[in-house]
């Protein structure tokens, strides 16, 4: 937590008064890729003004910087001393080496807003770097196609300045989630962890209706998961994890037959031999570190798990 001055508390006003009142803010838009591009136009158009950078531009960034007749700044450099905001809008692997480039030249209370997909822990030493600084720094995660969606994309946000990132690129049309009393790492982690749930399911339901389909009964399997539809996703998931630790010897036996339907099929698995070994490694935990209740929570199944996994 770093301690402000009573003269920057009253910068750090001015900034967030000037955000609700729409007053124009100095905007550095650093990486002109996709990303930086889908925002660049949106937030020039919407009254700001904008400082670009991008050490290789694209046609597609020249034209963009032409038709707003501004130059592209190559690396950084004195130039963003006037930024009230820098969005890194970058790959993941190059979010520090950026961050470490631009730092020094930025004003006190300036607003980094990192929309890199950068790991949790390279996010959090991102605000740790940043806070030393004195500059704020919020982790952006991108939960959508921004080739679809445009500036109208999802977005997460979490860190300090969180809420005047949220208004500055809503002025601009973008749809921006705060985290409340979130810090910064927890917005890519829940993008993350996001996709795990849509990929795993994605390659399951690759798998299932495949098979369905070639077996000619692909109608017949919505009736038959209608009751999973119509069951909230949270109890349905926390049922699984919950039933999971007690009924992994049995259905560890069901996934395995499973497979060698597939196979007899000529669809041979790959998503249910994952299953099965996620299985099988649970079954082995039971037998060296038994459940000490018969119907345990879900709270109590994670910490299981969590425990037998080495991971608590």
């Amino acid at each position: 937590m770093i301690s402000l001055h009573p003269i920057e508390l009253f910068v750090l006003a001015l900034y967030s008064l000037g955000i609700e009142k729409g007053l124009r803010m100095n905007i550095a838009i650093i990486g002109l890729g996709e990303v930086g591009r889908c925002y660049a136009a949106p937030l020039y158009e919407a009254g700001h003004t904008l400082g670009l950078c991008e050490a290789h531009p694209s046609a597609a960034a020249t034209a963009l910087a032409a038709s707003m007749e501004l130059p592209i700044h190559e690396r950084a450099g004195s130039w963003l001393s006037k930024a009230d905001v820098v969005l890194s809008c970058v790959t993941g692997t190059t979010s520090l080496p950026v961050l470490a480039q631009v730092l020094p030249h930025l004003s006190k209370n300036a607003l980094l807003a990192d929309f890199t997909t950068a790991s949790p822990e390279v996010k959090r030493e991102g605000a740790a770097r940043a806070a030393e600084a004195g500059i704020r720094y919020v982790d952006t995660a991108i939960m959508g196609a921004i080739s679809l969606n445009l500036v109208r994309t999802p977005l997460l946000a979490s860190g300090s300045g969180a809420e005047q990132l949220k208004e500055l690129l809503e002025s601009a049309g973008a749809r921006v989630q705060v985290i409340a009393g979130g810090k910064a790492g927890d917005a890519i982690s829940l993008k993350i962890l996001r996709s795990v749930f849509t990929k795993g399911m994605e390659a399951l339901c690759v798998e299932l209706l495949m098979s369905a389909e070639k077996q000619g009964v692909r109608s017949e399997l919505y009736e038959q998961l209608s009751d999973i539809d119509q069951t909230p996703l949270r109890s349905f998931i926390e049922m699984l994890v919950r039933t999971h630790v007690i009924h992994a010897r049995r259905r560890a036996h069901e996934v395995h037959d499973v497979q060698a339907e597939l196979a007899a099929q000529g669809l041979p698995s790959v998503v249910m031999r994952g299953v099965e070994q996620r299985f099988n490694d649970t079954v082995d935990a039971l037998s060296r570190r038994p459940l000490d209740v018969a119907e345990p929570t879900v709270d109590q199944a994670l910490n299981w798990l969590l425990a037998s996994a080495g991971g608590q």
